[in-house]
């Protein structure tokens, strides 16, 4: 059976060995006829960039303030250096990645952010610049991609219709992806190989978790600090539409094809029920 895959990398994991293992993984999934979409981020190399340039990285309640420099710096390193080399090392697999970012047939539609409260931030509405919400995809251009087994490869910078780049983080990107094309599983690759009931001991792995074992394992403390936020974010990714979401990393040869084919096998799986 056909299954439909939003695979979502950091931009740290680009230039990293452990993408060749991910590289030969997608290649047996595409070769298997499943339909694999990429949502890669890019924040690390952003402010390294702006670094370079001299500019300055403002944060707001863990968000990136996002001026008309700023955007440049994701367009050249997200839209630009990034999405090519991650292409270019897909391809060195076998596995034929097109890269793409809003302006590209509108793959990302997305209308400016309006200033919001945000927690954190104090009791005003924060403008966060040039930042977009996502409206939107061009599902019958990914689904045309898909038909050829092609490997959609999405940059996180949305656009709106009059053509105006939005900064987005990767990870809404990836979440509101998979919801509209309703996938079978979400992955998240992390620096972990799943969750763990003891963050010091890889081989205490969580295979299943759902919903109702969530929330008994953050009242009883298996579950707590900044682990809790991340899986109630990831639960709200079920309600959006996707089936399951897979968190992941420390790859293996062979995890990452597992952990979707065979859930629970590699990594955790959250499911609804």
């Amino acid at each position: 059976m056909t299954q439909t895959i939003v695979l979502k990398i950091g931009g740290e994991l680009v230039h990293s060995p452990e993408l060749d293992v991910i590289a030969k993984d997608l290649r047996a999934l595409v070769d298997g006829f499943h339909r694999v979409a990429i949502v890669h981020g890019g924040g690390p190399q952003a402010t390294a960039l702006q670094k370079t340039l001299g500019l300055e990285t403002r944060m707001v309640a863990g968000r990136r303030f996002t001026d008309e420099r700023t955007l440049e710096v994701m367009k050249y390193v997200v839209a630009g250096q990034l999405n090519v080399d991650l292409c270019g090392r897909l391809l060195a697999s076998g596995v034929m990645g097109v890269g793409l970012h809003g302006a590209s047939g509108w793959a990302i539609q997305a209308r400016r952010r309006p200033p919001r409260v945000m927690q954190g931030a104090g009791p005003e509405p924060v403008d966060l610049g040039l930042v977009g919400d996502v409206m939107g995809f061009n599902l019958p251009l990914l689904g045309d991609l898909f038909e050829r087994r092609y490997v959609p490869v999405l940059a996180c910078l949305g656009c709106d219709e009059r053509g105006q780049a939005l900064n987005i983080n990767g990870d809404t990107v990836a979440s509101q992806l998979a919801g509209a094309l309703r996938a079978d599983a979400l992955v998240l690759v992390t620096s972990t190989p799943g969750v763990l009931r003891d963050v010091k001991d890889p081989a205490s792995r969580i295979p299943r978790i759902t919903r109702a074992e969530f929330e008994r394992m953050v009242a009883d403390g298996t579950i707590s600090g900044g682990m809790i936020p991340k899986l109630e974010e990831s639960f709200g990714v079920l309600r959006s539409g996707a089936r399951a979401v897979v968190i992941i990393g420390k790859l293996a040869p062979g995890d990452l094809e597992r952990a979707v084919l065979e859930p629970g096998a590699a990594g955790t799986v959250l499911v609804a029920e």
